[in-house]
């Protein structure tokens, strides 16, 4: 039975409902434009869908949104499974290598090893935050909780924040993560008042770029909401994820925001007694290494899942559900996708439109909306790498003057932006 309700549908050939996903149901419409055209970042014709949300949950097949707990419970234990094995084989295997530089790197490689399972862990979380798990609500939030907390993820205020960021994905005043910068915005920060006062950045400062996102860029949103929605009047650590107060949350959520932050404080006493009893190496590669490059992993996906050329943002007056949700781009990444990131890289787009549908169900539900969506799914073979780097170099603020914007460079590269 579909965990998402449609009711009271006005279906006429303008209005759209939007969906809100705590409660199940549809709950209002928006009146935008049909019709509407902008040109991308590589100058092609991008026509902003019409469709409704109701035509996409309709095209889904019910048993699409069965959740059974122990078949969750299944690949949770099987990411266990794996860190365990990469740690143990590599405590094995490791130190009977005698060149020291190879054993260095041999440590490096496993702790990139170990970071598959733990973002498939983190992925599972991700599910639970959703109740994509299982139908009951206090497991998923018991499970989710434990996981989370053991990757030093404040768990409730990360589920209500995405929440929030499912609900408007695409909107540029309501959008909770990787909200781009308008040109005036990318002018302001660059001190002056014109492109063409500002160098071209070198690919060294892009590749400087790339390294602080993806090193840094979780915790920063984590701590300050970095790349998040700017809240006037508020300090970087009054909008933190750890501040229950903070006015990312609501005010009901606020013992729930506790609740997280006490499941980080009992991880860091957990890593505490790591280093007492098994000493600072054995965590440093069986942990902190592997915790490092699972953040990597989690901005490389989610900046990729929502930053391309050929994607839009919308104003106010032109957003709904159904075009927020298809502003999403799904990508491959090979046999780590698939098998190790549960599907998250490879069915997003649905994950957009009902994020209650759990992964092991997602390529059927995928395949069930692309025939609705047709020209308007986005998707792309492209390495991932490759991807990484133009989307840093061609994205860096969204522009436009009919309410649907594109993204757009200081580079020289693609569309030049409106004067």
């Amino acid at each position: 039975m579909s965990a998402v309700t449609v009711t009271g549908f006005k279906d006429d050939e303008d209005s759209h409902p939007i969906i809100t996903e705590r409660r199940g149901n549809v709950t209002g419409f928006r009146r935008v434009t049909k019709g509407l055209v902008a040109i991308d970042t590589y100058g092609n014709e991008f026509k902003v869908p019409d469709f409704s949300i109701k035509d996409i949950l309709s095209a889904i097949p019910k048993q699409c949104y069965e959740r059974y707990w122990y078949k969750g419970m299944s690949y949770i234990f099987r990411d266990i499974f794996f860190a365990v094995l990469f740690g143990y084989a590599a405590s094995v295997l490791i130190p009977q290598v005698p060149n020291q530089l190879l054993r260095g790197f041999l440590w490096f490689a496993q702790a990139v090893l170990i970071s598959l399972p733990y973002t498939g862990m983190w992925v599972m979380a991700h599910e639970c935050g959703h109740q994509a798990f299982s139908p009951y609500g206090s497991l998923n939030d018991t499970v989710g909780w434990i996981l989370h907390s053991y990757l030093l993820v404040p768990y409730f205020s990360w589920k209500y924040s995405h929440g929030k960021h499912h609900k408007a994905t695409g909107h540029m005043t309501r959008e909770m993560v990787f909200v781009p910068a308008t040109k005036k915005e990318f002018l302001d920060s660059r001190g002056v008042l014109h492109l063409s006062d500002i160098a071209i950045d070198a690919p060294i400062s892009t590749l400087y770029d790339i390294l602080v996102r993806q090193l840094g860029g979780w915790w920063a949103h984590l701590l300050v909401n970095a790349s998040g929605q700017k809240y006037p009047g508020y300090s970087g650590l009054q909008v933190s994820h750890f501040t229950p107060s903070s006015p990312i949350f609501e005010k009901g959520e606020y013992w729930f925001i506790v609740l997280s932050d006490i499941g980080i404080v009992c991880q860091l006493f957990v890593l505490y007694q790591w280093i007492s009893h098994f000493g600072t190496f054995s965590f440093f590669v069986y942990w902190f290494l592997p915790y490092i490059f699972t953040n990597h992993w989690l901005v490389f996906i989610t900046y990729l899942q929502h930053t391309d050329m050929t994607l839009p943002h919308y104003e106010d007056k032109e957003w709904n559900f159904a075009r927020g949700a298809g502003s999403t781009i799904d990508r491959k990444f090979g046999f780590i996708g698939p098998f190790f990131f549960h599907d998250i890289i490879e069915t997003h787009v649905l994950h957009h439109y009902v994020s209650r549908i759990p992964f092991y169900n997602a390529r059927i539900g995928s395949k069930a909306i692309q025939k609705v969506m047709g020209e308007h799914y986005r998707s792309t073979d492209k390495s991932m790498w490759k991807s990484l780097w133009e989307a840093s170099r061609y994205c860096e603020f969204v522009d436009g003057d009919n309410g649907v914007l594109m993204f757009r460079n200081h580079n020289g590269l693609g569309v030049k932006p409106i004067d």
